[in-house]
């Protein structure tokens, strides 16, 4: 497949992002039934759900959120995608919900986590207990995250699934509390369920290749003490996510979606060096630890990336250099403390 040299409009990148994968395809094809996509608003939300819409395009697609962006709502209709507006933590709106045999759960609170720290547990913690409790009878795909794992050696392949949980900071903390009760209600209810725990999911908009583009073009230092990421195109995580439906248990099993290999950060800010003509600087040294995952088993089960590294590079460095929008949130990667 040919890929352009860059991308030049939102609606060119969300087409990228929600091209679907073959494994996509097949795991909506070996379930029934109508989807549900809570939390459909927020940044992976709205190409995940094109995603499905264009994998199974004869399947009912509900996408339900608050949209802080008004605009939206009609952008999702315009795709043949049904669009419920609401606060998930109402639970009389969520006893409104369709009972759909397939969910994907994406809301969660990450930015600003720190300074509202009981808003993040009622989002990241009791609001599952809200939707396991309405949604029963149906598949869930969860989407969690990496941080519970904390940080391992940069010498080691990088956070297996069975390995030992040690979350650093209250955010970390509120996703443990998140994934234990999806375990709980699929332990008491037999809901089969999937955890998906997502590391560096990067687009042209946000994601960690962003942030050190930004910083090498405004011509920042770059601090390196969090010396090392793995970095997952969006489309990929998003393909991934949805594949996971076909693999959905009571227990449910972790899934770690991430990019194969380390990515050292020095590295890859000369590179986008390179690719802008710039100079770049550096202060510290690469910790011995970082926020690593090992995704071999998710690639194994679904496929290889629709897009390589340097074409992402090129892509994110094009997209900035031209003024493309971005969602303005800073990945904040670089925290040791797990302060969000």
């Amino acid at each position: 497949m040919m890929l352009p040299e860059q991308l030049d409009s939102v609606e060119e990148l969300e087409d990228w992002l929600s091209r679907p994968a073959p494994a996509a395809i097949d795991a909506l094809a070996a379930v029934d039934g109508d989807v549900i996509v809570l939390g459909a608003g927020g940044k992976m939300g709205p190409t995940l759900t094109y995603m499905i819409k264009r994998a199974a395009p004869e399947r009912r697609v509900i996408a339900v959120s608050r949209f802080s962006d008004a605009a939206l709502p009609d952008q999702l209709r315009s795709q043949g995608i049904e669009v419920i507006v609401g606060d998930l933590l109402d639970e009389t709106f969520v006893a409104t919900l369709p009972e759909c045999p397939n969910v994907f759960y994406l809301a969660g609170m990450k930015f600003g986590a720190s300074g509202n720290q009981p808003l993040t547990w009622a989002m990241n913690t009791y609001l599952p207990t809200i939707i396991c409790r309405h949604f029963l009878n149906s598949r869930i795909v969860a989407l969690s995250t990496g941080n519970v794992y904390g940080l391992t050696s940069v010498h080691d392949v990088g956070s297996h699934e069975g390995d030992a949980l040690q979350p650093v900071g209250e955010y970390a903390n509120s996703c443990l509390g998140r994934e234990r009760m999806f375990e709980y209600f699929s332990s008491v209810h037999g809901t089969p369920m999937a955890i998906i725990r997502l590391n560096y999911a990067n687009e042209l908009r946000y994601g960690v290749l962003v942030d050190l583009a930004s910083k090498v073009l405004a011509g920042e230092v770059i601090d390196v003490s969090m010396g090392y990421v793995n970095a997952i195109w969006q489309g990929d995580a998003n393909a991934m996510i949805i594949a996971a439906l076909d693999q959905t248990a009571s227990p449910p099993q972790p899934i770690n979606v991430a990019g194969l290999g380390h990515l050292k950060i020095r590295d890859l800010c000369l590179e986008i060096a390179e690719i802008a003509g710039v100079e770049v600087q550096f202060r510290g040294r690469e910790a011995c630890d970082a926020l690593l995952s090992d995704a071999r088993g998710a690639w194994l089960d679904f496929g290889e990336s629709a897009i390589d590294l340097a074409t992402l590079l090129r892509w994110v460095v094009r997209w900035l250099q031209q003024g493309g929008v971005t969602h303005g949130k800073p990945t904040k990667f670089e925290n040791r403390k797990g302060d969000f």
